[in-house]
């Protein structure tokens, strides 16, 4: 069974920094990109970050550019999301996902190219 775990949420104040993590198992996805979007109370999922197969290209949102930082260690199926200079709008569940095609050659930044998902980890930034 296909599982991916996310962890290190939790509570943090405005400006401050946390660092996520997913790992996978049940598979290897070190042949697949992998992203993290977020969900905030009331609004749509949306795209924050996604690294290539093998982590030499990143791509971001606009909205988390310059403070977030995606990363791979493929010898441990995890793949994480550094968080810095937090703001309160970043407030959100953030999900892991795992693109079902192997050495895909464009990165999906979309959620409809991933198949497999976390469960979510709760990250709220307070003012």
């Amino acid at each position: 069974q296909v599982q991916l775990v996310e962890s290190g949420g939790g509570l943090v104040q405005a400006g401050g920094s946390l660092r996520l993590a997913c790992t996978a198992s049940g598979r290897t996805f070190s042949s697949n990109a992998m992203g993290w979007f977020r969900q905030a109370p009331g609004k749509e999922r949306e795209f924050v970050a996604a690294i290539s197969w093998s982590g030499g290209s990143t791509y971001y949102a606009d909205s988390v550019k310059g403070r977030f930082t995606i990363s791979r260690d493929n010898t441990k199926n995890t793949v994480y999301l550094q968080m810095n200079s937090l703001k309160p709008e970043d407030t959100a569940v953030y999900y892991c996902a795992a693109d079902l095609a192997r050495f895909r050659m464009v990165v999906p930044v979309t959620d409809e190219n991933y198949h497999y998902w976390g469960q979510g980890t709760h990250v709220t930034v307070s003012s």
